[in-house]
């Protein structure tokens, strides 16, 4: 049998070298991995704190709370990074810190379609443009009408509507939320939302909130456009 799927495996590669195309290899391995060993663990009340060594050097990763134990070797790809940044949770102030998107036992495949070309540490990176059929609600304005027209709505509180597509929760003393409605083009899809209220992946919410263009928070928190300070409807207009 073994030699019966080596000679598959054999013919499968002999057929891809000679159809003179690049077939589209999902299973490949993500060239970005990082590749940490965990050398100390503190637990917080969202996130878990690991003190990890990668090529030889100690440094400080979060992620969302998990198990783990030293020892234990991780990967991943997607992180953004804080400098001097402070554990409330802890009493103690990292001077760096990376928070990981996706950390894995094993190396971290490449995505088949869905790259996000973005700034690391931007907090943009999301897994791409879902799509989202929402029949229009009067009062909201629309992620791709928002992103047309930056300049009328810069410091207007406007509302908006979409399904929570990511959340980042308490950094900066704010949780950080990702919305998509299904409008606006391949490159501006997705708005960014801080708030101090708690919404989940795949709740469709409106927010109510200030617009704020070219906002730089520091430490790779750079928007182009932002919503702040945004409050969850719950009756909004229809």
């Amino acid at each position: 049998m073994r030699n019966v799927f080596v000679f598959m495996i054999a013919c499968a590669m002999l057929l891809s070298c000679q159809s003179g195309k690049s077939s589209k290899v999902d299973y490949a391995v993500d060239p970005n991995n990082r590749e940490v060993e965990v050398v100390d663990v503190l637990q917080a009340s969202a996130y878990t704190y690991l003190e990890v060594k990668e090529k030889g050097k100690k440094l400080w990763i979060a992620v969302e709370s998990m198990e783990a134990a030293r020892g234990d070797v991780f990967h991943f790809t997607e992180s953004m990074e804080m400098t001097n940044f402070q554990s409330k949770d802890l009493g103690r102030t990292f001077d760096k810190v990376l928070f990981v998107e996706n950390l894995r036992n094993s190396p971290v495949p490449l995505k088949s379609q869905e790259v996000a070309n973005v700034p690391p540490g931007s907090m943009k990176s999301v897994s791409g443009k879902k799509i989202i059929n929402m029949e229009a609600r009067e009062g909201t304005v629309s992620i791709g009408e928002l992103f047309s027209n930056k300049a009328k709505y810069d410091k207007q509180v406007i509302m908006v509507a979409g399904e929570v597509i990511k959340v980042n929760t308490s950094i900066m003393g704010r949780n950080w939320v990702h919305i998509q409605d299904g409008t606006g083009d391949d490159e501006e899809y997705d708005l960014t939302i801080t708030t101090l209220e708690m919404v989940r992946v795949g709740d469709v919410v409106v927010f109510e909130g200030t617009i704020v263009l070219d906002k730089d928070f520091g430490s790779g928190y750079y928007y182009d456009l932002i919503m702040e300070d945004a409050s969850v409807k719950i009756n909004p207009v229809l």
